[in-house]
């Protein structure tokens, strides 16, 4: 785990590791999500629908459509 200090500016510096790690460079975005008293820093998709590409894949099981439209009847 990594310190950082806040600049006077409200800036902070990412140590090089981490950025390589991350795979990020000068210029590249990042989203800075809030969560009650600690801060998450993640890497801004290029697309948003690659990102979040098969997230439920497997959320439902294989029958599930079926059952469903069969309770319809």
């Amino acid at each position: 785990m990594r310190e950082v200090k806040l600049s006077t500016k409200n800036q902070i510096v990412i140590a090089r590791d981490v950025r390589e790690a991350l795979g990020i460079k000068a210029g590249d975005r990042l989203l800075v999500v809030p969560r009650r008293n600690t801060v998450i820093l993640l890497r801004k998709p290029k697309k948003y629908s690659n990102a979040i590409a098969g997230m439920a894949k497997d959320l439902y099981g294989s029958t599930y459509l079926s059952e469903e439209w069969e309770s319809w009847r």
